[in-house]
């Protein structure tokens, strides 16, 4: 318990007045506090002494109040004269002196401690005595340390760290967070977090809430959202990692929220995803190749070439070839008729069915994707775009597509200076719409189709003769 120097006199309330009752709250605060405390009057003598006080050095209460000074037993005999000097002129010196010093401990050690003291004016108005509170210097760098810390991280970090509440919605985030997320760092302060990111939320506010109820996960994890910006939304990749925040004050943990902390990883999942699918369209090229140099059939080598660029890449294919003799490049334009050639069933999964034996025309209109690739010779994509279900399958029909198909990509198919035909790779719904390396992959597999056209022509010209 804490110690102070009394006079040992009562006034007529008797012991168990105010005087007693203050005089045991205040010796109740001083025993509460976090950080050693001890109290000289005007003369330096000793007149507080609180229990941290007595864990760090060990000198009781009992044994240090009515000390003069720490000569003799807190501090060594030929530091005495300087420590003491520095103490008591904080009772001349304006707001609160900071030092460093090493005390003794009753056990004959010595620990560096750092202290704060101030002057204690009486009513008057001039020093009654001074207060000193100190901890260990270690101790206070820590803190220090965790304080200078949490500033740098949520000033100068080069990641997201963002605080969420136990209700899940952001109470502190960082400048790097804020512009992750597009907007300013109060702006984002306890909005749901469904305001802030379009796709995603569900995961991470699943992740959020595992960690309150079970604590922090043993690896960071890695969520795909979709920002919403002015701009409008960015789908990005983040390297997340999650830490349950408690309150050191409380006798049992209780969460006080959650410490977020992400980074964009984007362009190097990107990157990878980019270098995987090509790596495995690299390797289907190659298989289809082994597998078409098999065939007897030129024509069914370039099935096999359709069947083997089918898989990961879309959902059905079409080869259309030129009606009549294909057209070189020095005759007159004509319509373009396309005949089917091969297709992919539309029901259930499996190789592509030939067809376009009678040599029928495909009801293609003017404007139809597949004309346009064999009048330009290039490439072309189509999409549905964002439409209704019933519209969509409206645009499908009139195209003579698959019901359910909402993104094309046509591939011309040239040979020896010659446009054989076209071929169509179909996506449904749920999947993205064609790009640029995706029509870069279809011209690579449209060549090895038109080589195998190209030789299925030559072979049945030389059985005709």
């Amino acid at each position: 318990m804490s110690a102070s120097r009394r006079s040992g006199s009562t006034d007529e309330l008797g012991p168990d007045g105010p005087e007693r009752e203050g005089a045991d709250l205040l010796a109740a605060l001083l025993d509460g506090m976090d950080a050693a405390l001890c109290a000289f009057d005007a003369d330096g003598v000793v007149t507080h002494w609180n229990r941290e006080a007595e864990r760090i050095l060990g000198w009781t209460a009992a044994e240090a109040v009515g000390r003069k000074g720490f000569a003799g037993w807190a501090v060594r005999s030929a530091d005495a004269e300087e420590v003491e000097g520095r103490l008591l002129a904080a009772m001349r010196a304006p707001g609160r002196q900071v030092h460093e010093f090493a005390l003794l401990t009753k056990d004959g050690g010595r620990v560096l401690v750092r202290t704060q003291s101030a002057a204690v004016r009486g009513a008057d108005g001039e020093p009654a005595g001074l207060y000193c509170a100190f901890s260990e210097v270690h101790a206070q760098i820590d803190l220090e340390r965790s304080i200078a810390l949490s500033e740098a991280l949520f000033e100068d970090a080069s990641w997201g760290v963002v605080l969420v509440d136990a209700d899940l919605r952001p109470a502190v985030v960082n400048a790097h967070a804020a512009r992750a997320f597009g907007t300013g760092r109060t702006s984002v302060l306890g909005r749901p977090l469904g305001d802030l990111l379009a796709q995603g939320v569900e995961e991470l506010e699943s992740a959020l809430t595992h960690v309150l109820a079970e604590g922090a996960p043993p690896a960071p994890a890695e969520l795909w959202v979709s920002v919403r910006t002015p701009e409008g939304e960015r789908r990005r990749c983040w390297s997340c990692g999650f830490l349950r925040l408690a309150s050191p004050l409380a006798e049992e943990p209780v969460p006080l929220g959650v410490g977020w902390l992400f980074r964009d990883v984007t362009e190097a999942r990107q990157t990878e995803q980019e270098a995987s699918t090509l790596r495995f369209r690299s390797n289907q090229l190659h298989r289809a190749a082994r597998a078409a140099a098999e065939c007897e059939d030129p024509a069914e080598a370039a099935t096999v070439h359709l069947d083997f660029a089918l898989a990961g890449f879309a959902d059905h294919a079409l080869i259309d070839r030129v009606a009549g003799a294909p057209p070189t490049g020095s005759e007159a334009a004509a319509p373009v008729r396309l005949v089917r050639l091969a297709a992919t069933p539309s029901g259930a999964p499996g190789p592509s069915l030939r067809t376009g034996e009678a040599g029928l025309p495909v009801r293609y209109d003017q404007g139809h994707p597949a004309v346009q690739c064999v009048e330009r010779s290039a490439s072309v994509r189509a999409s549905a775009g964002v439409m209704a279900a019933d519209r969509a399958r409206a645009w499908a029909r009139s195209r003579q597509w698959p019901e359910g198909t909402v993104h094309a990509l046509c591939a011309v198919l040239r040979s020896r200076g010659r446009t054989l035909g076209v071929v169509t790779f179909l996506r449904s719904t749920g999947r993205n719409a064609f790009e640029r390396p995706d029509a870069a992959h279809a011209e690579d597999v449209a060549a090895r189709i038109a080589t195998a056209l190209d030789l299925a022509g030559a072979t049945t010209e030389q059985q005709h003769r």
